[in-house]
């Protein structure tokens, strides 16, 4: 079941500056929403705070119309870091990570990994792989069982031009599936799903 997203009157404040308020936002199936703005206008801010992993200054972060808190196993979030841990191999990363959303058994995490151009690499520490390796790690999350909503905050940062491709099509795909997604960017997109739109937070800004 896809829940709606929705933020209202939503402002953030850091180190003493307001960087927007008064944001309103709704997100629902097949949607795609690209968050963008100048540098230091809050678009990662306002991804955690979608997440969860922040609390805004004013206003309210609501999923399928509840407060947000307390619902953070109903979205996935891959930072502009990978997230992963050096020490384990890419199958415990991912056994790890799924463990926070939906158990995957190892057949499910062997195919997400060929999914993303890692076949061979299960077993290898993390430390070794190149910074695209590591991403590509990431991302292979996306091609496990997870819930419907996805923030992602650049996640094209250290793919080749094959990843971005793949990339720009399996999140518009998901889109077109029912899922939904908000991210940040400076990729330019060329696949857009029938749901897409940008977010400038120029917009909000206080």
């Amino acid at each position: 079941m896809t829940l709606p997203l929705q933020a209202q009157a939503l402002a953030c404040e850091r180190d003493w500056r307001m960087l927007f308020e008064h944001l309103e936002l709704s997100v629902g199936a097949g949607d795609m929403v690209q968050i963008s703005g100048p540098n230091g206008s809050g678009k990662t801010s306002l991804l955690r705070l979608l997440a969860g992993l922040m609390q805004p200054t004013a206003g309210q972060v609501l999923l399928g119309g509840k407060p947000l808190q307390g619902q953070g196993a109903q979205l996935l979030w891959i930072g502009h870091a990978a997230g992963i841990k050096d020490v384990l191999t890419a199958e415990e990363n991912l056994t790890w990570l799924c463990a926070l959303h939906h158990h995957a058994d190892r057949d499910a995490i062997w195919r997400a990994l060929e999914a993303v151009g890692l076949r061979g690499f299960e077993d290898v520490p993390c430390h070794t792989l190149s910074a695209g390796q590591q991403r590509r790690v990431a991302l292979a999350r996306l091609y496990l069982p997870a819930p419907p909503l996805w923030i992602l905050d650049e996640p094209f940062t250290a793919l080749d031009k094959q990843g971005v491709a793949q990339l720009e099509a399996h999140l518009a795909a998901h889109c077109e599936q029912g899922g939904m997604v908000v991210l940040t960017t400076h990729h330019t997109l060329t696949i857009k799903p029938a749901g897409y739109r940008d977010l400038d937070l120029a917009g909000w800004a206080a």
